[in-house]
């Protein structure tokens, strides 16, 4: 490539390219102790020499610069985490000092709120989990949303005056219960408790159309790993290990949540 007559004589032949692909084969340590007769021109091995040796720094640089920026890549993911953490933590503090709520403990399987219920509370989890599910006049039920500690309950039963949902917890957790004109009275008399509500709200429904992107949009197994990273980084803003994650949902509920059949799921998770 640096020199045209340098080369021409190892491509004229068969046998002579076939010999500088051999000697080339050697350790590079070797390289200027090769019978560069059998080449003809010592002068492409030094070429040749040098030439891998610069491909050798240039894969060594690249191979730094992608560790230097997975290392900057999880510092920054965690950093975003705790400070998510942060907000969680400090949106609690401020319900809990503006608004008057009622502390209810809950177990797998207990209703927060049941579907055609009388609106008339929002609800905060301060720990634990919860499952929402829609379900249809025949019968059908949908896992539409999972919620974690500091997300918000209810939303859905503002408009109409009655929940359009259950919602039901999927372990042992803490849930804030407070009416509803209660609130809006301390967000009238506090204006940065509204903007929070308000706040909670958009997030509601950012991560519904997330979630049907992923449903419209991804194949199963896609699917499945991207419930796993949502569920991992939701644990990892909670403060909580994300090395292990215990599915608190059986394989037949993440299937009826992802739109996917029971066999696929368990085909996903298996590999």
């Amino acid at each position: 490539e640096d020199s045209t007559h340098h080369v021409e004589p190892i491509a004229a032949g068969a046998q002579s390219h076939v010999r500088l692909v051999q000697v080339l084969a050697r350790e590079r340590i070797h390289l200027r102790v090769a019978d560069v007769g059998r080449i003809r021109n010592d002068q492409v091995v030094d070429c040749v020499a040098q030439w891998l040796e610069r491909v050798a720094q240039v894969q060594l640089q690249a191979r730094t610069d992608a560790m230097t920026l997975h290392g900057a890549g999880r510092d920054f993911e965690r950093a975003e985490a705790r400070k998510e953490s942060r907000r969680i933590g400090d949106m609690l503090a401020l319900v809990a000092e503006r608004v008057p709520v009622q502390r209810r403990v809950v177990h797998a399987g207990d209703m927060v709120y049941r579907c055609g219920d009388a609106f008339t509370q929002l609800f905060l989890l301060n720990t634990g989990y919860c499952k929402i599910v829609n379900s249809a006049a025949d019968g059908r039920a949908q896992v539409v949303g999972l919620q974690f500690r500091g997300d918000w309950l209810g939303f859905d039963g503002i408009a109409g005056g009655r929940y359009r949902c259950d919602a039901v917890a999927l372990d042992t957790g803490e849930v804030w219960a407070m009416r509803y004109d209660a609130l809006l009275a301390a967000c009238a008399a506090h204006p940065p408790l509204m903007a929070l509500l308000h706040g909670e709200m958009s997030r509601v429904i950012s991560r519904d159309r997330d979630s049907l992107m992923a449903l419209t949009t991804l194949s199963a197994d896609a699917r499945v790993a991207e419930f796993l990273r949502l569920m991992a980084d939701a644990l990892a803003q909670r403060g909580l290990r994300t090395d292990q994650i215990t599915l608190r949902m059986t394989r037949a509920e993440i299937g009826n949540y992802l739109g996917m059949t029971l066999e696929s799921v368990s085909r996903a998770l298996s590999r």
